[in-house]
Order: structure tokens, then sequence, then C-alpha cells
């Protein structure tokens, strides 16, 4: 028997919807990140709360017996048939529902008859691609996870025995270039973690995107996901990319094709757009976002040079945890200052992160004033609404200044905080 790392962050945003049979629960992510083992551990809780075995119905479409259901005639005709004679509320959870086409109105037709809690998982480019919003609309609610951030990380080491070193900053070297994908920490050998994440690569390839009709120039395309794997964390406009791969492929791009083919490898979770806001106005700007790899092994995997860039790296690894704890994520705007992140929770609490390798160290002027402390906390500083600012680093001595929150990321993340 497999062992799962009980992923809590997740499982304690479900709960409260275990038993909910007006709203289905669709659970996504990038492949790989681990929704099926998710689908397990909300079945191991609901056996532990005494749940019968025969009201949890388990449907997994890609594998044996359930591969051959492709049609919504056959799904609800083996629905049926492992429901046959329970009585109460039935679990029902199918796996890979984009296996089935159609399958829409046979899903919510279990859900109208108010007897079944419902749970699905699938390819996130047919999930996502406006076709469930349209038919399910209001019906549904989604839950995205990510792969493993650190404190994860460590914790399935530590269920998985693996030798974890006393030294966190080494851990979190070996976390930067391993990425989280939680099979892949499973595996002894730096290379074979790369080829598992090669693998993972190609098989979004080849379910989510070869196929995809979007699609009109498959070399366009392939230029793009390079051009943003490679400059993750960077502030890109669609013009400015517009004239790159003009440059590049010596022809006419239309920011039309830009947006859809970067629309698709949102779709595929692949990346995440991180939208610029101004704090003053407290609007939404368009135009320069940053675009953040859903895990960092899709950069180093691709890249021979395992240098590592620290700025875009650590702000990567904030903004990941930072949507796993739930925060809407935005690159914020304080008059002519940016701050890398401006973070929303679900009471609609700001808060202002700063993130950087170090600021002790030895990048001062003439007076003796630390250049690098100074670019940080200035753009904090000019915020005076009251919300927390916090800035993020490696360093262990922690800075006191202006009322602001100098945190520890290594510390900050093992520990869970929050903002």
């Amino acid at each position: 028997m497999k062992k799962l790392y009980k992923r809590e962050i997740y499982l304690k945003k479900i709960r409260g919807f275990y038993d909910e049979t007006e709203i289905i629960k669709v659970i996504t992510g990038v492949r790989r990140c681990g929704k099926s083992s998710l689908l397990e551990m909300i079945i191991d809780e609901l056996k532990e709360r005494n749940v019968k075995d025969d009201n949890i119905i388990v449907i997994h479409l890609d594998k044996r017996p359930f591969k051959n259901i492709k049609t919504p005639e056959a799904l609800e005709k083996i629905i049926d048939e492992c429901a046959k004679g329970v009585k109460g509320l039935k679990y029902l959870f199918i796996d890979e529902i984009q296996n089935v086409k159609g399958f829409e109105e046979t899903v919510n037709a279990y859900r109208e008859e108010d007897d079944y809690s419902i749970f699905l998982t699938g390819s996130n480019s047919y999930l996502l691609s406006g076709e469930l919003a349209t038919k399910l609309t209001g019906r549904y609610i989604e839950f995205e996870i990510t792969t493993l951030s650190f404190d994860e990380y460590l914790g399935l080491k530590k269920l998985l025995g693996k030798d974890i070193s006393n030294n966190l900053e080494d851990e979190f070297d070996n976390y930067m270039l391993e990425g989280g994908f939680p099979y892949a920490v499973s595996l002894e050998s730096f290379v074979d973690k790369r080829l598992y994440v090669k693998s993972v690569i190609s098989e979004i390839y080849e379910k989510d995107i070869r196929k995809n009709k979007r699609i009109k120039n498959r070399m366009l395309f392939e230029t793009i996901q390079t051009y943003i794997i490679n400059n993750f964390g960077a502030t890109m406009s669609i013009k400015g990319l517009c004239e790159y791969l003009e440059n590049t492929t010596k022809s006419t791009i239309r920011k039309e094709t830009v947006y859809n083919y970067l629309s698709i490898l949102e779709n595929a979770k692949i990346v995440s757009k991180c939208t610029r806001f101004d704090v003053k106005s407290k609007k939404s700007l368009k135009g320069e976002e940053k675009y953040y790899l859903s895990d960092l092994s899709f950069y180093f995997a691709n890249n021979t040079d395992n240098r590592i860039e620290y700025g875009p790296v650590l702000e990567n690894i904030i903004y990941n945890y930072a949507k796993s704890r739930g925060y809407e994520i935005s690159v914020g705007r304080i008059g002519k200052l940016e701050v890398d992140f401006i973070m929303r929770d679900m009471d609609m609490n700001y808060s202002y992160v700063q993130v950087a390798r170090y600021i002790d160290n030895d990048n001062v002027d003439e007076n003796g004033k630390n250049l690098t402390e100074e670019r940080e906390y200035r753009p904090l500083e000019q915020a005076r609404d009251g919300y927390p600012k916090y800035v993020l680093t490696l360093d262990r001595l922690l800075q006191k200044r202006s009322g602001v929150h100098h945190k520890n990321i290594i510390s900050f993340i093992r520990n869970g905080e929050t903002f």
C-alpha cells in the first residue's frame, strides 16, 4: 500500500463540501501534482467517518475496468450499476472525466438527484476551456492544487524515510532544483528526478496541448512556451513579446494569437499569470504581467545550467506558496515604485511582500547606507494604509525597520506562516 502524504492545506478547503450535493467539486492542477492522491485522501477521511464502502463510488476512467467508457450513456450505466441498492448519500469520484465527451449533462443529472456528492478531476485544458463554466455555471467549485511547497516537500521526505539534512539551506537548494512533484521526491538520483519531470512535460504536451485545435502554428506556440519558461518572473508585455517573436520568426505576429497561446499554457497549468495592481486606485493594470511556473523543475529540467538566479526563483517559490494558501496575488505598484507582490486573502485583507536573497550584504554607498535594504524597504514605506508589510529573504539576522516584518523564507514556509 503506497504511503500518502496528507495535504492538509487542501483537505481543509474541501472538507466543508464533503456532504454538499448542490455543488460539484472540481479538482484542478498541473499533471502529476497529486490530484488523484487527493481523492484517495478524501475517501480515507470519509471511511474514518464510518461512511460505508458501498456509498463510495470511484471511477478512474484511465484504468481498468473503466478505460473503455467513452460516452455519457456508458458512464450513466456504470454509475447506476455501482449505486444499485445503495441507500443514503453516495459519494461519486470520477477521475479523468474528460475521457467522456459531453459528460456535463450526465454529471449534472446526478447532482439534481440530491443524493450524490460529486468530485471530479481531469485534463485542465478541457475543464478550464470554458465548457464546464458554460454548462455547469453556478453548480461547481474549483479547487486548484499545486505541486509540493517546501514544507510539504520536507514532510513527504520524512514520511518516505528519506534523509533530511540538518542544514535546511541545503534542502532548500535541492527543492529549488528538483521541484515539488510528489513522485519525484520518491526517486533516489537527481538524474532520475530530471527524467521524470521531462516525462511530465511530454505528457502535458501530448494530452493537454498537442490536440488543441486552437494552436494553428506549432512552431510559434513552442517558441512562446520556451520563452515564457526561460523568462519566468520577468516583467513582460504582449507588445514586447510580439516584437521579440517577429524578430525571431521574421514574420508578423498578431497580439490575439499570442494571447491565445498564453491562455493555453495557463490552462495546462504550466504557468500562472500575475497581473499588476495599483495600490492607490485599487485597480488592476493591463499589460506588463509576470508569469510564474507551476513548478521550478520545468525550467531546470530543460536547461543544462544548474546555476540559480535567486531573484525570480525565490519569487516563484513565494508565489506558489501563497497561491496554495488561497491568496489572490498581484504585482504591486505604489506610486512610481514597484512591490513584488500584493496578497489578498478571502476576507479582502491586503499585505505587501518584497522578496530578495539577502539584504545583509556589502552593497553600500559612500555614506554606508545599504542600497539593497533601501531598495526593498522603500516601496513598503510608501504604503501607509496599515496593512502588513513583509520583506522575505534568506538572511539569518533579521532587520527591524518601519514596522515591516523581516522574515527568513525557509523558516516562514517550513512553519506554515501566513501573510
